[in-house]
């Protein structure tokens, strides 16, 4: 089943069970997905399921980082942060997984090995555009710059 068949039927099921929570990320994402097809410059039906994981990720990227920012303002923030974080924790589902931490710096350090640029911080744009082209899908971007910058400070 097509990811835009999924979101129709969670929709329609959040919908029935009064799940405030689920049906609400749902439309924002759909709203994010009509804004996307609407875009000056855009070539395509936006139907395919690749569209959508990337419109998903751009907006649980968001998300996540808009609940950090909500958080770091106490008890002021934590009700949108708890409703943010659960949207983006809940849209996930739809992204692919990705490398984790252990499996990233492996990664980074066979590339940066690959490249032979230790020691050298100079070339992180150059590691992480290596990496980014081959690894896109299985990598956090914001993970992998991290440890890219501590391996070439290191090296």
């Amino acid at each position: 089943m097509s990811i835009k068949n999924e979101l129709r039927g969670e929709l329609v099921n959040a919908m029935k069970a009064g799940d405030r929570g689920r049906r609400d990320a749902i439309r924002s994402v759909e709203a994010e997905i009509q804004t996307r097809r609407t875009a000056p410059g855009f070539s395509g039906t936006g139907e395919d399921d690749d569209f959508y994981q990337q419109v998903i990720a751009g907006y649980v990227k968001k998300m996540r980082k808009a609940a950090s920012e909500y958080a770091d303002l106490g008890e002021r923030g934590r009700e949108m942060s708890e409703k943010l974080a659960f949207e983006a924790d809940y849209l996930s589902r739809w992204l692919p997984a990705h490398l984790d931490e252990e499996q990233s710096r492996k990664l980074v350090a066979e590339t940066v090995a690959l490249l032979g640029v230790e020691g050298q911080p100079r070339a992180q744009g150059r590691v992480m555009g290596h990496i980014m082209t081959a690894h896109r899908q299985e990598v956090d971007g914001s993970l992998i710059s991290r440890l890219v910058s501590e391996e070439l400070a290191t090296g």
